[in-house]
């Protein structure tokens, strides 16, 4: 991979690393569809690709998702936030940003320890990052009249 790619704004595209990714599906149980991902990156055997297009697709059991990290992350966090299943976000830590304050506060966040290396990178990338998880909406007997 090429480093100085990786670390420019050329690219928004963060390949999540796997011993990561492992620990979450361990903490989360198995991960049913990967909603944003292509052939050379995708985590889970059933994935949507830029053709497939997830954000135009039904999001259902346990997804995990690892966003472009460009101007659309709205877009995905917003589908994340409002999809009935359980959704795991690998996001930057942005906190100052719209995005952020719209949709990953509506989630279960934990801000990652250290920065995390992405794909095959030898450095570690330049911002911080969090996990948002997004439950499915509880619908039933507990809800006020």
């Amino acid at each position: 991979m090429n480093n100085e790619l990786m670390f420019s704004s050329k690219t928004e595209l963060w390949a999540t690393p796997q011993k990561f990714f492992d620990a979450l599906s361990m903490l989360y149980g198995p991960f049913d569809i990967d909603v944003c991902a292509d052939k050379s990156n995708a985590k889970c055997s059933i994935y949507f690709d830029e053709i497939t297009n997830g954000l135009a697709q039904t999001w259902t059991g346990k997804c995990w998702m690892n966003p472009p990290y460009g101007r659309d992350i709205g877009k995905w966090m917003k589908k994340a936030s409002e999809s009935n299943a359980t959704v795991v976000c690998l996001v930057p830590a942005r906190t100052d940003t719209k995005w952020w304050h719209d949709y990953a506060m509506k989630g279960e966040i934990t801000f990652v320890k250290g920065r995390l290396k992405f794909g095959d990178a030898k450095n570690s990338a330049p911002f911080p990052s969090a996990v948002v998880v997004f439950r499915p909406k509880q619908t039933g007997a507990m809800d006020a009249p």
